[in-house]
């Protein structure tokens, strides 16, 4: 028979497996939290590689801005200088006139080149704030508030960003 100070032979037996149940679960447990922060250190690796993935692409197609934003003002003289000129001047200095509207055509192939664009604004046209900068308003008869009606210098887009808007002046003219 049993001795009092004997455990019985299931009880005896049953310590170790209970041992051994705690301690899958303990290094069940640690395996979950380790696979729990490998995964998030893999999303983080991950999401680190998109954006500079997105930054390199970023830096590509918008690194030159500065450069462009530079160059703006030469297209602006170009264009100005051609648009003063009169007919006069043109048949009188018809090889410099010409040299001029070369070197403008060269500098938009470059522009294209580059993804720059354009913004040219025409007087009658809708004033739109994301593409315009209004540098005056004016009653002018016979025009509808919120157009323009007159163009000072044209805007500029690289890609799918403004590099400057077009400056122009509006219509403040009430409708009749």
């Amino acid at each position: 028979m049993n001795e009092p100070n004997e455990q019985p032979l299931d009880e005896m037996l049953d310590e170790p497996q209970a041992e051994a149940d705690a301690e899958l679960a303990r290094l069940s447990a640690e395996r979950d939290e380790l696979r729990d922060k490998w995964m998030r250190a893999l999303a983080d690796a991950e999401n680190s590689r998109k954006r500079a993935d997105k930054d390199r692409r970023d830096a590509e197609q918008y690194g030159g801005s500065r450069l462009a934003r530079d160059l703006l003002p030469v297209h602006d003289a170009l264009t100005r200088a051609l648009d003063a000129a009169s007919d006069e001047q043109r048949a009188a200095a018809a090889a410099l006139i010409e040299g001029v509207e070369l070197t403008l055509r060269e500098l938009d192939n470059v522009f294209t080149k580059h993804g720059i664009t354009v913004i040219r604004p025409q007087p009658g046209d809708r004033f739109d704030p994301t593409e315009h900068e209004a540098m005056f308003e004016a009653p002018v008869p016979g025009t509808v508030a919120g157009n323009i009606i007159q163009v000072m210098d044209n805007g500029f887009r690289l890609h799918d960003r403004l590099l400057r808007p077009a400056k122009v002046g509006v219509s403040s003219m009430p409708a009749s």
